[in-house]
């Protein structure tokens, strides 16, 4: 995640289309869908013990936990503008999704890139926390995305969020 890097790929039109629809059928939009397919790869083809695979492990489940708890949490009532930063809290409360979390984003003895990869993987999750729950980030009058700052957080800054008209 730290040193991520852009692929592009050309796709037959109705490959495309295929892999489109069960994206959607996931849930997902085409980018996370096609990531998670080469992941499976390298989870399905590493060997015992493989720190990569561990890596790609932890930070699938990382973000199945917080799907799911988005989905909970809006379920119980608790969406409003600040919900990427609520969903964040409460599953840090959680002390096993926080070693996973640390498990997802640390890059043994490399703690610029475990920074970094936590910036990434947390900015993935509140991408995906917005969409688990159809919400649109929040806009000012010009249109502008309206973004929150945060100290002694989990997370430094989020989007504001508010429903999508459905």
């Amino acid at each position: 995640m730290a040193a991520a890097n852009k692929v592009t790929v050309t796709f037959q039109t109705e490959v495309r289309r295929y892999l489109a629809a069960r994206a959607r059928d996931e849930g997902m939009d085409m980018g996370h869908f096609l990531q998670k397919l080469a992941e499976s790869h390298v989870l399905e083809t590493a060997p015992a013990g493989d720190p990569l695979a561990a890596q790609i492990g932890a930070r699938r489940g990382v973000i199945d936990h917080v799907i799911k708890l988005a989905q909970a949490m809006d379920q119980e009532g608790a969406f409003d503008a600040d919900f990427i930063l609520r969903v964040m809290q409460r599953a840090h409360a959680n002390p096993a999704f926080a070693g996973m979390y640390t498990a997802a984003v640390t890059e043994a003895g490399k703690p610029k890139l475990t920074s970094r990869a936590g910036v990434a993987l947390n900015q993935q999750l509140g991408r995906l926390i917005k969409r688990a729950v159809g919400a649109k980030s929040k806009r000012d009058a010009e249109g502008k995305i309206l973004r929150a700052q945060v100290k002694d957080e989990v997370i430094t800054s989020y989007t504001l969020l508010e429903k999508s008209d459905a």
